[in-house]
């Protein structure tokens, strides 16, 4: 992928007809109006990007990029590159916490090594590696522009896959010793927030580690002079290969018409540089919870997505997201089963306009 073809991209609205029809079932179904609250939203969002007034879910994964960072040699995490290889290998036998999670939903996990500092094959991985690990953006930028693209278009092209597949709904995770850093980074280029108010512990650094983390990317945001337009520009210089395949997911997922969950900060992080290159693609993006990480809020708040869990998780690997799997699955199985007023032989609740109450009361309206 080139530059140019990524700009040719377009993005479609998700069909506001079938929103409207799926709101107004909740409607008439025996129930307090909004009585499900954001879930009722949410499946008619799903429903318009599906383009089906009764959205099917059955058939979820969760596409999880594997990739190694080169920041970790400042001493930014309690763990070596070593972690990732042993982390995603057990992935690719389903038995990490999102495989175990995903197992008990019946959703499928898609491991994808875009760019492990190790040469071999893993098994149950897909093989998509377009480098060993990023570079140390400490000392010189991330990843080429050429690497960059490549990782978007292996994001774009795994969206694709799915699609073929027939998966109704995806989730975004990632496994990558050092990635809290360079979703940190990118976040504060991106917002051109402070990098002390959007950048947390990651896996549990003690004060002095993230005074370095904080330093470490301080010092490489003066280094690049990034400016908040620049997305891709921000991916090349402090990104990672994860966060750059998960901003192809998303971008992926709007040009195929999938919902794609977000998890954590990683791949809000990444919903952001999507939503930047290609405005539109947020109206696929499904929130699922509020990462620990400071960065999420601030990250959720510009997309303007509100996240629905709120449980202080930190995991990764996507199981948030995996978690959001089973709400929606809930939600629908109430709309796609629904028992309506005229069931139960009781008058259906009205929901009342401005311009009602004032025919009704005789009140002026304002």
């Amino acid at each position: 992928m080139t530059s140019e073809e990524l700009n040719q991209i377009k993005i479609q609205e998700p069909s506001k007809e079938i929103y409207r029809r799926i709101r107004s079932e909740w409607d008439h179904m025996a129930k307090p109006l909004d009585g499900m609250g954001r879930f009722e939203e949410l499946t008619a969002q799903i429903g318009a990007i599906l383009e089906n007034v009764y959205p099917d879910i059955s058939r979820k994964a969760v596409i999880v990029m594997c990739a190694d960072n080169g920041i970790v040699e400042e001493g930014v995490s309690q763990s070596g590159q070593e972690v990732t290889l042993a982390v995603s290998s057990f992935m690719g036998k389903n038995q990490t916490s999102v495989g175990k999670m995903a197992t008990r939903i019946g959703a499928d996990v898609i491991p994808v090594d875009i760019g492990i500092n190790h040469g071999a094959q893993i098994e149950g991985v897909i093989d998509r590696k377009i480098a060993h690990g990023t570079k140390n953006f400490r000392k010189e930028p991330a990843m080429t522009e050429s690497e960059t693209l490549a990782a978007i278009q292996t994001g774009i092209e795994m969206a694709a896959y799915c699609k073929r597949e027939g998966y109704q709904l995806l989730a975004t995770g990632e496994m990558g010793i050092g990635n809290t850093t360079t979703s940190s980074a990118v976040a504060a280029a991106l917002t051109g927030l402070p990098v002390e108010e959007i950048t947390g512990r990651g896996a549990g650094l003690s004060d002095e580690g993230l005074r370095r983390k904080r330093n470490v990317i301080v010092e490489a945001l003066k280094k690049y002079d990034l400016r908040k337009e620049e997305t891709l520009r921000i991916l090349m210089s402090v990104g990672g290969l994860d966060i750059a395949g998960l901003t192809g997911v998303f971008i992926g997922g709007a040009m195929y018409h999938l919902p794609v969950v977000l998890d954590g900060v990683i791949s809000a992080v990444a919903a952001l540089a999507a939503e930047r290159l290609k405005p539109g693609t947020r109206a696929y993006m499904i929130p699922s919870h509020k990462s620990k990480e400071p960065a999420a809020k601030q990250i959720l708040d510009e997309l303007c997505l509100s996240p629905v869990i709120d449980a202080s998780l930190a995991l990764g690997e996507g199981t948030g997201a995996v978690m959001m799997f089973a709400l929606l699955d809930m939600a629908l199985s109430l709309y796609q089963r629904q028992t309506t007023f005229s069931d139960i032989h009781v008058e259906q609740y009205r929901r009342y306009t401005k311009t009602q109450e004032t025919k009704e009361t005789g009140e002026k309206s304002w």
